[in-house]
């Protein structure tokens, strides 16, 4: 994936600013917001691991369970036309919708 770093689960931001000439990025993909900056690719990588570090130490100390990026569960707005048309589907097949979205998903994003 581009423009993305990775360290113990998290993803973090990669962006430049010219007028600062600096690297920077966030945590995403979390309601906090824990930013970093960098002069240049290895201090950026760097300056997101500390960030990560910090982060999770933060949490230990205030007794608060850290953020997961990914929980496994979201909302998916369709519209009224294709939910029934999915619910309907998931019935006739005997599953459930989550069944039939993420099976869905695993097709459309391995294609």
């Amino acid at each position: 994936m581009r423009d993305v770093m990775s360290y113990k689960g998290y993803n973090g931001s990669v962006h430049y600013s010219d007028e600062d000439r600096v690297f920077h990025g966030k945590i995403e993909f979390i309601r906090s917001l824990v930013s970093y900056e960098g002069g240049d690719v290895e201090g950026l990588h760097k300056a997101f691991e500390e960030a990560v570090d910090d982060y999770l130490e933060l949490c230990a100390e205030e007794g608060k369970t850290p953020e997961k990026s990914f929980k496994g569960s979201f909302n998916v707005r369709t519209g009224s036309d294709l939910h029934r048309k999915a619910a309907l589907f998931a019935k006739a097949k005997g599953t459930n919708l989550n069944k039939i979205v993420s099976e869905a998903l695993e097709k459309y994003l391995s294609a």
